[in-house]
């Protein structure tokens, strides 16, 4: 297997399909994804549904095959996704009047059934999220981060004015925020996007953005504020307290199954997977050593332990296949399963069993009187060790001394020289589209985000050398 230094992503297609999590398909960037694979996202589905039901949201399902005189209603938002749009022409043997594109965000569909549900100020505020499939026919495809169909969950919400859409904007952004770091273990920034970076058609974009151990980043999730753009070109009015129509503010916001590649290329290391307690398929693995067949005990034990375990609602697994000790544990370490539980013929006399922790290079003993409490204790440290090794990883390659083109320039030249990542640079931006788009095509390094909370403020523009007027980061991303 590849190893993450010389190949990183090598490392992690290896890495992803070995551990079946997913397969490829026919049909160019679109893969099959595996019940592992599937479970990680189904952890993630839970713990957004649970928060965005908290806020008042609701689930519902819209179709998948759009108009396109939807999209030439609002027009920066066709030219943002056409060269990514695929198109139905035909159906039962003939050509269709009208081209329909499978979906690559719901913007248009939604607003044009807004416009008919939404009457009054009565009938708002409208919070509705969306899981689903999209399209969007990439010219690269990477599993999980970028394919040519992926899975997320979509949010669109109208609301009475300016004031609670952009609260609406900001509520959703933190909640990815706390998702992504406290389920995920994965440290992110937050900010917003620069004009040139925004969703096609909104007024503001903001992103939660995460670096992966190569150094990348990868946009995490987004939310949007639509001011009253799609409002307009779908006639979303209401009728409000004064008897007067106008129209609705709208936002819209998302997360998709990248999050699932970003776990793996933030977490993972030389031996595979490891995940983060909250979201492994499988949270222990028990496995008996020796010669456990001829000790009926060892298995009882086991048995005994698991049931222990699963009543306290941990995701366990027995392996009792006919393999050697020495492949499950390998096995099982690729799958990166956050503890395993050797039981042997002398553990068992010692009333005692071995515990390895994924992230962690020992292992050790414990009595089995107290083993059920000590495995609950060890997944909440690992989970919250995951996110602690990762944040230091991440503000140890966060560079904060790079002030100018050059500077850059040659901060990626000694990168190169030392074999070490080039990380992200935080730097000053004059507001000039012109500035942003030759420190991409210098370096390939685009601004990720204008953070709210910068560990530092910018003077002068990476590229032009005048009074900045934001400070970004910069970074090559997936």
């Amino acid at each position: 297997m590849s190893t993450q230094q010389n190949d990183f992503t090598k490392w992690y297609i290896d890495t992803i399909q070995k551990a079946d999590l997913m397969d490829y398909t026919p049909v160019r960037g679109c893969i099959a994804f595996k019940p592992d694979g599937y479970e990680i996202w189904e952890h993630i589905q839970d713990e957004m549904n649970k928060r965005f039901k908290e806020t008042g949201h609701r689930n519902a399902y819209f179709p998948m095959l759009i108009p396109e005189s939807f999209f030439e209603k609002e027009k920066d938002h066709i030219e943002g996704f056409a060269p990514e749009l695929p198109w139905v022409t035909e159906a039962a043997g003939e050509k269709l009047e009208e081209r329909l594109a499978l979906r690559p965000t719901s913007e248009t569909m939604i607003g044009h059934l807004y416009s008919n549900w939404i009457k009054s100020y009565r009938d708002l505020p409208v919070l509705i999220n969306q899981w689903a499939n999209v399209f969007r026919w990439e010219k690269k495809t990477l599993p999980f981060i970028r394919t040519s169909e992926f899975l997320w969950q979509e949010g669109h919400t109208a609301h009475v004015d300016e004031e609670e859409a952009r609260k609406e904007t900001m509520q959703m952004l933190n909640i990815y925020k706390e998702v992504i770091e406290e389920l995920l273990a994965i440290p992110v920034y937050d900010g917003e996007k620069t004009p040139s970076e925004r969703f096609a058609g909104a007024v503001d974009t903001f992103s939660v953005e995460a670096m992966m151990k190569d150094g990348k980043a990868v946009q995490a999730g987004t939310s949007h504020y639509l001011g009253t753009k799609f409002a307009e070109a779908f006639d979303i009015k209401y009728l409000n307290k004064e008897n007067k129509h106008q129209h609705a503010h709208t936002t819209s916001w998302g997360t998709s199954t990248r999050l699932i590649g970003s776990v793996i290329m933030v977490h993972g290391d030389e031996q595979g997977l490891v995940l983060p307690p909250r979201v492994a398929p499988t949270q222990v693995v028990l496995i008996p050593v020796g010669p456990w067949k001829k000790n009926p005990a060892i298995m009882e034990k086991l048995d005994e332990l698991y049931a222990a375990l699963k009543a306290k609602g941990i995701r366990v697994r027995l392996d009792d296949s006919d393999q050697s000790p020495g492949y499950k544990f390998n096995e099982w370490e690729l799958k990166g399963v956050p503890v395993r539980v050797d039981l042997g013929p002398r553990d068992l006399e010692n009333n005692q069993a071995l515990i390895k922790v994924r992230d962690l290079a020992d292992k050790e003993s414990v009595e089995l009187a107290v083993i059920v409490e000590r495995i609950e204790e060890e997944l909440k440290t690992m989970q919250t060790r995951l996110l602690e090794t990762a944040r230091a990883f991440r503000d140890q390659n966060s560079h904060l001394n790079v002030n100018s083109l050059e500077e850059l320039k040659q901060h990626l030249a000694d990168s190169t020289e030392k074999g070490s990542i080039p990380g992200w640079v935080l730097a000053g931006w004059c507001g000039d589209d012109a500035c942003e788009e030759n420190v991409k095509e210098e370096t390939k390094f685009t601004t990720r985000n204008i953070p709210f909370n910068p560990p530092a403020e910018k003077a002068t523009c990476i590229n032009c050398g005048k009074e900045s007027k934001h400070t970004v980061w910069f970074a090559r991303s997936y």
